[in-house]
């Protein structure tokens, strides 16, 4: 059975100083990226990109996006397991190669250390992040490889 979901967001561009995209040095970065009933998040380009550092960048957004699909995954994953998660953080890094006019990511690699409430299930909790990166959307939608280095430990 095939089921659609529709996601819908709006970007407004904030970065005109007053003569537009009249020249690369003239305009900034900067945008808002919302969606109806949701706190907006602010966006610029890279600072290599003459963008705001303090803003997130689309490259930092998509990374998230992909520690986010597969914490959710993940969890959804250890609860119908019945693991008991009680601590999840992910150090996610990315990397993009730059080419003539454009550019495109050759790898994400996710960090999660999982913490599980009993230590009889540290290597079941272990296994189950090769099912979580079967059930994240986000990662099966991209066409570049999304590494995994999971650490499990059990609660003290």
């Amino acid at each position: 059975m095939k089921i659609e979901h529709h996601f819908d967001v709006r970007v407004a561009w904030t970065g005109n100083r007053g003569t537009g995209t009249s020249d690369y040095r003239a305009y900034g970065r900067d945008h808002v990226v919302s969606a109806e009933g949701k706190h907006p998040v602010e966006g610029s380009s890279d600072r290599a990109f003459r963008g705001d550092a303090d803003r997130w960048n689309p490259e930092e957004l998509l990374i998230a996006a992909l520690s986010q699909c597969h914490m959710l995954s993940y969890l959804h994953v250890a609860a119908r397991n019945g693991v008991v998660v009680v601590g999840y953080t992910d150090d996610a890094t990315g990397t993009m190669v730059q080419t003539n006019g454009g550019g495109h990511f050759t790898g994400v690699t996710l960090r999660p250390r999982v913490t599980v409430s009993d230590a009889g299930q540290v290597d079941l909790a272990q296994s189950l992040h090769a099912e979580a990166e079967r059930e994240c959307f986000i990662a099966a939608s991209v066409n570049f490889p999304v590494g995994h280095e999971p650490e499990t430990v059990a609660a003290p």
